[in-house]
């Protein structure tokens, strides 16, 4: 891993090289501390901006991870400006010291021509789902376990898990202690798809670890579903308990049976449904991603 992102820097390098007269600033949108690469950028005296697109790098445990996070700061220390998708993770990431070269942008707008409302809410089956990858930093095994006391107090309720990775053969195991009959595990399913099964659901639930700003969340929302998921990543700056969705303390499967019981019965479920729909409408078109970054861009000027 290092050693491809030693190989990509020498060829960013190169190609600030060819580009020293033509350019005024430089993103880099890449994960690993791209040091290298700036300190060109600064001798031909260009702008540089950092997109950081992952809090792994600033968090992990580790030699590895130790080093990658002293290259952030040092990377950190020579940029014009720090991009992120959520003004929440500058505490998150203990980015306070560079609040003043901060700048928040998102680069996620949705096709609301495919994902839009198809099957009003009060006409969808009780069914309730997670869709994503199957992995530990996704929660997904925590949501399985959940499913035997959600079914012992919602007793008409089905769900469904879609997605795949290394997780799913132990799903599989946890299913058939009496409850996959209720269960459906339906694989990796293609975005064409994601409209017509997110129109089945009551309720989409997302108890992850770690997230950025994911995707399935707003598409889900668009759908006019209504989102459970955990206070992670830039999650609390869409979700709004009670407002525009839900928000569960932790993932553990007695939070998660809890709340997605608290959400199911909420008495204003449809208005919940319809404020977080209207919220992603407002909020990520096309448009509003290209006026959010041409506020970035102005800094080139």
């Amino acid at each position: 891993m290092v050693v491809k992102y030693g190989i990509l820097q020498l060829r960013t390098c190169f190609k600030l090289f060819s580009l020293r007269k033509d350019s005024q600033g430089v993103i880099f949108f890449m994960e690993f501390p791209p040091l290298l690469a700036m300190v060109v950028a600064k001798m031909f005296h260009h702008k540089v901006y950092w997109l950081l697109p992952s809090k792994i790098l600033l968090l992990s445990n580790g030699i590895v991870s130790k080093l990658t996070a002293i290259l952030s700061r040092i990377c950190c220390n020579l940029c014009n400006g720090i991009i992120l998708y959520s003004s929440s993770f500058i505490s998150h990431w203990n980015l306070e010291k560079y609040d003043h070269n901060i700048l928040i942008a998102h680069e996620h707008f949705l096709d609301f021509d495919m994902f839009t409302v198809t099957t009003p809410l009060p006409d969808r089956p009780p069914l309730i789902g997670y869709i994503g990858r199957l992995s530990e930093e996704k929660g997904v095994q925590h949501f399985a376990q959940a499913l035997p006391a959600i079914f012992s107090d919602r007793q008409d309720l089905c769900a469904f898990i879609a997605g795949d990775g290394p997780l799913k053969d132990s799903i599989v195991v946890s299913l058939q202690e009496g409850i996959a009959a209720n269960v459906d595990l339906l694989g990796w399913i293609s975005h064409d798809d994601l409209p017509r099964y997110l129109n089945q659901l009551r309720l989409l639930v997302l108890p992850s670890y770690t997230e950025g700003l994911p995707n399935i969340m707003l598409e889900a929302m668009a759908c006019g579903t209504p989102v459970l998921a955990t206070p992670v990543g830039a999650i609390p700056d869409i979700i709004i308990d009670s407002k525009t969705g839900f928000i569960m303390e932790d993932n553990s499967p007695d939070c998660i049976a809890e709340n997605v019981v608290r959400a199911l019965n909420s008495p204003d479920l449809e208005q919940i449904a319809e404020n977080g729909r209207r919220f992603v409408e407002a909020n990520f078109t096309f448009e509003k991603v290209v006026e959010n970054w041409e506020g970035v861009l102005q800094g080139f000027r």
